[in-house]
């Protein structure tokens, strides 16, 4: 390879990376290099003089914002100074499956939509007994705009065959229905932080109250703590009920099928969890801990 071909493979490389991070378009005609231009001396800001202070109160510089705050005309707060308040109250508001992933996409609370293609809401049958609860989208399934379409959700949908189930069967008995905690794939496909879950938690609950299932798969480490308000990882807590606080769903925890693709010797015990849904399903006694 010459220096010119290795030189223009190592900048495709690092275009893909870019646009794997969702940097897919261009906002200038040319490129900028911002670290070698001087920022013009007009647009630093002057320091604002600090008012004096008097015993036991802190020192407020004269125009800042907790100065303003204190007055009667100060801006009230808007959904975007409390996303968490907001999330709650829009995902309450939703009286229907429709409304809610409507509902979802029109929220601005979290910036991780701004980076994604589209919303990922959820697939299968809507009424089914067992619902399917992973992380978040991945590439594939930003693509798309359904949730656990890639090589995982081809592994899913193996799995849930194996208990006579499918995301496709019209029958209630027999099918899945399958979302995730986030709607939006985090850049990088990286690990849903504890912060964004939390922030669509409200949705993923009015979610599992619209949906009604019987049961509830968690699928790795994300769904089953923020459904469960533990930080207790999914290797002690998987093939162990739990029981939703707020809607009174039994939970079984499992590995995501991410996972048991990059570690198949833990296939043997996602077999059992799966054993211990179908047989939940047929009626045998659900002990959640």
């Amino acid at each position: 390879m010459t220096a010119r071909e290795s030189l223009e493979e190592s900048l495709l490389a690092a275009l893909a990376w870019q646009i794997e991070l969702g940097a897919d378009e261009a906002i200038l005609d040319a490129p900028q290099d911002r670290f070698a231009a001087p920022a013009p001396a007009e647009s630093r800001a002057p320091v604002p003089p600090v008012a004096p202070a008097t015993r036991g109160t802190p020192a407020v510089p004269r125009g800042h914002a907790g100065a303003a705050a204190a007055t009667p005309d100060a801006r009230p707060a808007s959904p975007r100074d409390a996303p968490e308040g907001a999330a709650a109250a829009i995902a309450a508001a939703a009286g229907t499956l429709e409304e809610l992933a409507e509902a979802m996409r029109r929220f601005e609370g979290s910036d991780l939509r701004l980076g994604a293609k589209n919303l990922v809401f959820a697939d299968g049958r809507p009424g089914a007994r067992v619902m399917v609860i992973g992380e978040a989208p991945g590439a594939e399934e930003d693509r798309l705009g359904r949730p656990f379409v890639g090589r995982a959700g081809q592994l899913l949908d193996r799995m849930l065959a194996a208990i006579g189930l499918s995301r496709e069967a019209p029958d209630p008995g027999e099918a899945a229905y399958i979302t995730n905690v986030l709607p939006w794939r985090p850049p990088g496909n990286r690990t849903p932080s504890s912060a964004e879950a939390a922030l669509f938690l409200p949705f993923l609950v009015r979610h599992i109250e619209l949906a009604a299932p019987d049961f509830i798969l968690a699928l790795g480490n994300t769904p089953v703590q923020a459904l469960t308000a533990t930080a207790t990882g999914i290797t002690r807590m998987r093939g162990r009920w739990q029981r939703h606080a707020a809607t009174g769903c039994p939970i079984l925890p499992s590995f995501h099928p991410a996972y048991l693709l990059r570690s198949p010797e833990k296939k043997r015990e996602s077999w059992r969890d799966l054993l211990a849904l179908r047989a939940a399903l047929d009626g045998a006694p659900v002990a959640p801990e």
